[in-house]
């Protein structure tokens, strides 16, 4: 079963390689999607492929890259989405 998930990451996610990491992260499980940084400092992801893949990468994004520390992530489902690759905006 495949579905798309919006999130958004909170907490120092800017200068640590976040974007490259998840775009990195997302290609191991063959996801789609995208990632960008927001002008308020969190990130922003749009995550689609099979379920369990993207709820993998919902739990890597909990922790993010090994210089990250998120404080906040809000998840929230949307209407299923192809995507050609996962990019960095």
């Amino acid at each position: 079963m495949k579905k798309t998930v919006h999130c958004y990451v909170s907490g120092r996610v800017q200068g640590v390689f976040f974007r490259a990491s998840t775009r990195e992260q997302a290609m191991l499980y063959g996801l789609t999607g995208w990632v960008r940084i927001l002008h308020d400092g969190r990130v922003e992801i749009m995550i689609s492929g099979e379920k369990e893949q993207v709820n993998h990468l919902k739990l890597w994004l909990k922790r993010g890259p090994e210089m990250a520390h998120v404080t906040k992530m809000e998840c929230e489902e949307m209407v299923y989405q192809d995507y050609d690759r996962f990019t960095v905006r």
